[in-house]
């Protein structure tokens, strides 16, 4: 059944509501109850119910359970390395006593190369680089938005820019299902990076913003408010789980961050190893994640036992206070998951498609192809399903009408990844502003200038190089 215009009205009021209400949870529920409502012929009663039960068949998906899990584990992590004074080990040693970030330029640009090095998978990345560098980007009083900014910029942006990884095998199984032969995708594929503008000017445009310290528009004001008052976030918000204090008996030590981060890290990339037969391009993304924020707990329980921190009743203890301060952004993931099922069984994302590309000239295909994509990820909040409607839809047409296929993979590649860095309801941006100590509403309106501009910037690009290329 087609929704028409219908379909479009959740995600919208969806978005809408979480700028103006600034409550999350309730915006994402009010969208999946009129998603819901609109499936079942507008039946309050079966629309309840429906949205009851859509959150329980959320997690049914592996995936989502996966994702869900590791955040409630990477809470635990922290909270532990935290309490053992793996943080204050941390800031002391890069800090304090050898100074090897002394500057919030410093500080902002060893984000962004962290951010840069983890680039398997966008979850990880905002998980691991937002947790790691926040201790650093607080010590010298980098506004929670500006390191939230960084971090999101440097996750599945940077994923797309280098695939290698589980965004490999996707990215060219939506080249293969929009008609690229088999035995041409990967080429087209290593041709598309370089066309990706709006992937590139993220990543590039946030480490120029880090290494000249000049921002614009509410960065601004946040990056003010930091300097003169040192309130790193604004009055009243709260926008992740506050650092713990270490405890009476520990001390700082900073192998209590780096052996169990380690240790997640080297997990990931053996699991990876080892489900990809041989090849970590191969492997399984979400497996590597789940073994690696496992393996990293469990050697972080296990220091803490050895150094007589805690007992093991009391680790296990710890661990639950932790993954509990985790617990509002595990439900905003959940209702952010389930909305998008529900905006997926709406069709948005062929409805908006067949509006902006019934009328084009062939030269101008990929800057439509990036706008459309850029309208349908930050309505839906998600970059693979974006490009799963996508491919089958702008790279036929492309072939069809002599337009290159490299470009209009960059565009749709670009204008994918614009929704995932900008929605509201996206994964990563939960995740970068629970890591960051960021408030969501907050993260959205600091770095959407930024974001349009490399947009902006982008439409241009495409526009120029439809006619060129």
């Amino acid at each position: 059944m087609q929704y028409g215009f219908w379909s479009v009205i959740p995600p919208i009021l969806t978005i809408v509501l979480a700028l103006v209400t600034k409550n999350v949870f309730i915006s994402l529920f009010i969208g999946v109850f009129l998603g819901s409502a609109i499936l079942a012929d507008w039946n309050v009663v079966v629309a309840l119910n429906d949205t009851l039960n859509g959150f329980v068949k959320t997690m049914g998906s592996s995936g989502n359970t996966i994702v869900i899990a590791s955040m409630l584990l990477i809470g635990a992590l922290i909270h532990l390395i935290e309490k053992s004074g793996g943080i204050d080990g941390f800031v002391e040693m890069m800090v304090e006593k050898r100074g090897v970030i002394k500057s919030k330029r410093a500080a902002n640009i060893f984000t962004w190369l962290l951010g840069v090095l983890i680039f398997t998978s966008g979850s990880l990345s905002c998980m691991v680089t937002g947790s790691v560098a926040r201790p650093v980007n607080d010590a010298l009083k980098v506004p929670h938005e500006k390191a939230a900014f960084i971090v999101h910029a440097t996750s599945t942006p940077v994923c797309v820019l280098i695939p290698l990884s589980g965004w490999l095998a996707a990215m060219i199984g939506y080249l293969t299902s929009g008609g690229v032969a088999e035995e041409e995708a990967i080429g087209v594929l290593i041709q598309s990076i370089a066309l990706n503008f709006y992937c590139l000017l993220a990543v590039l445009g946030v480490l120029v913003v880090a290494l000249l310290q000049k921002d614009f528009g509410p960065m601004k004001a946040a990056e003010e408010r930091a300097l003169k008052s040192g309130e790193l976030d604004e009055p009243g918000r709260r926008g992740g789980e506050e650092a713990q204090a270490r405890i009476s008996k520990a001390k700082p030590r900073a192998t209590n961050l780096f052996l169990p981060i380690g240790a997640l890290l080297a997990t990931v990339i053996a699991t990876l190893y080892v489900t990809g037969g041989g090849s970590i391009l191969k492997g399984s993304g979400m497996n590597s994640l789940l073994w690696g924020c496992f393996v990293s707990l469990l050697v972080m329980g296990i220091l803490c036992v050895a150094e007589k921190l805690y007992t093991l009743n009391g680790v296990i203890d710890e661990m639950f206070a932790g993954a509990a301060g985790m617990l509002p952004i595990a439900f905003i993931l959940l209702f952010g998951f389930t909305m998008g099922t529900t905006v997926k069984a709406l069709d948005t994302g062929n409805y908006l498609s067949s509006i902006f590309l019934g009328h084009l000239s062939p030269a101008l295909l990929p800057m439509l192809v990036f706008i459309v994509s850029c309208l349908i990820s930050f309505a839906t909040g998600t970059s693979m399903g974006t490009m799963a409607i996508m491919s089958v839809i702008a790279l036929p047409m492309a072939l069809n009408l002599g337009v290159s296929v490299p470009l209009t993979a960059g565009a749709l590649f670009g204008g994918s990844i614009f929704g995932d860095h900008t929605s509201p309801i996206s994964d990563t941006t939960i995740m970068s502003c629970s890591t960051t100590g960021c408030d969501i509403i907050d993260h959205i309106k600091t770095q959407s200038p930024y974001c349009a501009l490399f947009a902006a910037a982008s439409i241009i690009l495409y526009a120029a190089a439809g006619f060129i290329l």
